[in-house]
């Protein structure tokens, strides 16, 4: 029986990747265990801490298959420190000359954190391939929409006239800022955690730095100046950068959703017969994609807050603080794994209906232009006369149930200063973007500056 929608066979794919549950399994977990205690005898042993032979048996003996599960659990529920377990079965696995230096001189929060290091660093490659993906996905529909008209929005009404690929890359303008963060996250985050009962190291007298170097390069992960055992901000600025990313994505998820609406229908998920359908209504193409997306991303906000509070701790180790980052990282790198997977085909597919978007254009009677006629009559009236002729022609084009077109045409003040012709200019969307075209070519550089090419 699971009761976790993550454990669930029917639901856990959609809010997961199986690659990321493997992470972060218990085989994940331990496997990340096991390869510290063999990293660390290694280590000791190049700075001639323990004699190499021993090294050399316990990294031979650390494997999943020298450890039982059960067993460890029950040792567990009694002891109540999850790394016991796993030194008792290691030490048995060894033989009797290497035993003895099983976890030398380290403690069970050394174990803990450099595993739990160990698992971010695969689940953020994982993360930054499929962000990558998006970023490359996003610079495909924004080059190929640059100069899209679409009616521009603000408080879910029209507005001015925009871009598609404007719209979009604004989106892409985030994720590149995000990707861009990562390098920085990551050797904030990527350190090796080895200090002992207190971080003091000294049951290696002298040789502590030494050792901790060693069990850095031994693990590829930076060697730190000193114990971060209640140091935590570098573990909340990796959950703080997944909310951040998961936010974009339910920005998207959100913007598709709305756009797929019967009266827009501007935007689509990508179809696949049956995908969407109602089990009543069989007209229906709901969006599937972005209302998992847009759970996924209030949920990854909502662990923010609580990663944070692992960063009050007592003393030099704190009470209760990391059992909340071992329910709160594994939950944020799984669910950022599962928007990642349904937002990068979607992006990669979407369905882009330029028709749709040229009659919501001209679906308000050429209204969304007020602004446009506004601004072509400026200089010539002054801003506050065009904006009281065009305020005057928008208003009886409403009463009239009539064009805008209609209406300006019937103003003498406007037909002293415009032709048919002109005005027609003023009133075509496509010639009131404005910068739209070359901000989309700013972003699309930096993409490219990035590494990003369409």
């Amino acid at each position: 029986m699971t009761a976790s929608l993550y454990d669930s066979p029917y639901y856990a794919d959609q809010f997961s990747t199986p690659q990321m549950r493997a992470l972060f399994s218990d085989a994940g977990r331990f496997q990340s265990w096991l390869d510290f205690e063999a990293a660390l005898a290694r280590a000791e042993a190049a700075c001639e801490v323990i004699p190499a032979e021993a090294a050399e048996a316990i990294s031979a003996a650390a494997t999943l298959d020298n450890l039982n599960p059960e067993v460890m659990k029950e040792t567990y529920e009694k002891v109540g420190f999850a790394i016991v377990p796993l030194v008792k079965q290691l030490t048995a696995a060894c033989p009797e000359h290497a035993a003895r230096y099983v976890h030398w001189g380290a403690t069970t929060q050394d174990v803990l954190d450099t595993g739990l290091v160990l698992q971010m660093r695969a689940g953020l490659e994982m993360i930054e391939a499929e962000l990558d993906g998006v970023i490359t996905a996003l610079v495909t529909l924004a080059a190929t929409h640059r100069d899209t008209p679409q009616a521009g929005r603000t408080f879910q009404q029209h507005a001015v006239p925009i871009t598609f690929g404007y719209k979009v890359a604004g989106w892409l303008d985030e994720a590149l800022r995000h990707r861009a963060r990562l390098p920085e996250i990551k050797h904030r985050a990527l350190a090796v955690q080895y200090g002992g009962a207190v971080g003091t190291l000294a049951p290696l007298r002298e040789k502590g730095p030494e050792v901790r170097a060693a069990l850095a390069r031994e693990l590829e992960l930076r060697d730190p100046d000193i114990t971060w055992h209640t140091g935590r901000d570098s573990f909340a600025e990796v959950i703080f950068w997944l909310g951040l990313v998961g936010g974009l994505l339910g920005r998207i998820g959100t913007e598709v959703a709305m756009l797929m609406r019967s009266e827009i229908s501007e935007v689509r998920e990508p179809y696949v017969p049956g995908r969407g359908a109602s089990s009543a209504m069989p007209q229906k193409r709901n969006p599937i994609a972005c209302p998992q997306i847009i759970a996924i991303a209030n949920r990854m906000r909502a662990l923010v807050p609580q990663m944070m509070e692992s960063q009050i701790q007592e003393h030099e180790r704190g009470i209760a603080a990391m059992p909340v980052e071992w329910m709160v990282i594994p939950e944020a790198f799984l669910l950022a794994s599962g928007a990642l997977h349904h937002a990068r085909p979607m992006l990669e597919r979407l369905d882009v209906d330029v028709s749709a978007m040229a009659r919501t254009l001209n679906s308000g009677g050429g209204l969304i232009m007020s602004e446009a006629v506004m601004s072509g009559l400026a200089p010539k009236l002054g801003r506050g006369a065009a904006h009281e002729v065009v305020t005057g022609a928008a208003a009886a084009a409403m009463d009239s149930g009539r064009h805008l077109r209609d209406a300006l045409l019937e103003n003498e003040t406007v037909t002293a200063e415009f032709s048919t012709s002109e005005i027609d200019h003023l009133l075509d969307p496509g010639n009131y973007t404005g910068s739209c075209g070359a901000m989309v070519d700013a972003v699309l550089a930096r993409a490219a500056q990035q590494g990003f090419v369409q």
